[in-house]
């Protein structure tokens, strides 16, 4: 995978301005019986901000989507929009709009019929709901499939009328559960391009349900990372990818190769790194000190191949060979037994080493490596 696009974090000159309404999450904790689904999360959410909940099935954040919309009402905490409790409202009250994954539209209603629901349903004259319903078949590109059955449709197209239908009653908060997980892959980024453009054009503040990685990198201004119930980062895409709080987040998001060790010297605030085989790394301290055991994380594109051995290199052996398009995915495996991959630019054809030869890799930089403690449960297995 590679790194996300800094550009697409701030975004570009047609961006719409901020001008939807704020969420804020106080210490969100719900149980079901004796099982605690979410853990005291509190985030801030901006006016006009995508914020992706991403994590492992399981982890809360759909539960933690139904708490703001209220189709669930939480064992403790606060939800606020606009700096308003809205904890006491029902989910119709709320001003929020929900897409589910299965688009939950009416199979007896047309596109038409059902973007008007909800418009009908709190009171709207009929002039000012067929005046909406043409604009938003039109904002969504439905117009000429307007008379049509949700079965009658594809899944794209159903996505276009739910969201049609969701941004018609003119939402404070849109919510979207999963909702590009029945697409295709294609059909899917072309969704999420369309999403992304609606989401700017209007402004809207926007809380997408994800357990896809890529998905989340691409589409969110920032990423709140769920594990176990609890937000374990809660930053933009690039700070997530390149800079990840804690070794589940490095591990979750995006590919790495993860390299067991200890701290052998501290100087200044460099380090070294020795692994089994006696081979060792130069990397940034960060508060680490010597003796420590830690686990060594660099991604597969931020390692690079050579043929020659030097200092800071370590000696592998080359497996498989995956091409993916412009790149080339290597398996190796270093002397101490541990696999690690690296990805990069396919060069010409003789350049590339065959399997069961041997190469050296290094750090494209010293920035490249990242350390975390090792896990408790490494150290005792080693004990």
């Amino acid at each position: 995978m590679r790194a996300p696009d800094s550009a697409a974090i701030v975004g570009e000159g047609t961006a719409a301005p901020r001008r939807g309404h704020s969420l804020h999450l106080e210490a969100i904790t719900h149980r079901f019986g004796s099982t605690t689904a979410v853990r005291g999360v509190s985030l801030d959410v901006c006016a006009g901000e995508l914020v992706a909940l991403l994590g492992p099935s399981g982890c809360g954040k759909s539960t933690l989507l139904r708490i703001i919309a209220g189709f669930i009402r939480q064992s403790e905490g606060r939800v606020r929009y606009d700096g308003e409790p809205v904890d006491h409202l029902p989910p119709n009250r709320r001003g929020a709009g929900i897409v589910f994954q299965n688009y939950a539209l009416f199979p007896h209603m047309t596109a038409a019929q059902n973007v008007a629901y909800g418009l009908e349903a709190r009171g709207d004259a009929r002039t000012r709901v067929r005046a909406r319903v043409a604009e938003m078949l039109a904002l969504v590109q439905m117009s000429e499939l307007a008379d049509r059955y949700p079965g009658q449709l594809s899944g794209g197209q159903q996505q276009r009328i739910a969201l049609a239908r969701a941004l018609a009653v003119e939402p404070k908060i849109l919510l979207l559960d999963e909702p590009f997980g029945a697409l295709d892959k294609n059909l899917r980024l072309d969704m999420q391009v369309e999403v992304k453009r609606l989401q700017r054009l209007y402004g809207i503040t926007t809380i997408m349900v994800t357990h896809d990685q890529e998905e989340a990198l691409g589409m969110a201004d920032r990423i709140a990372v769920l594990n176990r119930g609890a937000v374990e980062q809660f930053a933009n895409p690039v700070e997530i990818y390149d800079r990840p709080a804690t070794l589940f987040v490095n591990q979750f998001v995006g590919t790495t190769n993860l390299l067991p060790g200890i701290v052998e010297s501290v100087d200044g605030s460099a380090c070294t790194v020795g692994f089994a085989g006696g081979e060792s790394l130069v990397c940034r301290a960060n508060g680490f000190r010597a003796g420590g055991r830690v686990v060594l994380s660099i991604r597969p594109e931020r390692l690079r191949l050579t043929a020659t051995p030097g200092p800071g290199r370590l000696r592998a052996k080359v497996g498989i060979i995956m091409p993916l398009g412009p790149t080339l995915v290597y398996d190796l495996t270093l002397v101490s037994g541990t696999p690690v991959r690296v990805a990069a630019p396919r060069p010409e054809l003789a350049a590339v080493p065959p399997s069961g030869s041997e190469v050296f890799i290094e750090p494209t930089a010293i920035d490249a490596c990242l350390l975390y403690p090792e896990p408790a449960s490494q150290q005792g297995e080693q004990q």
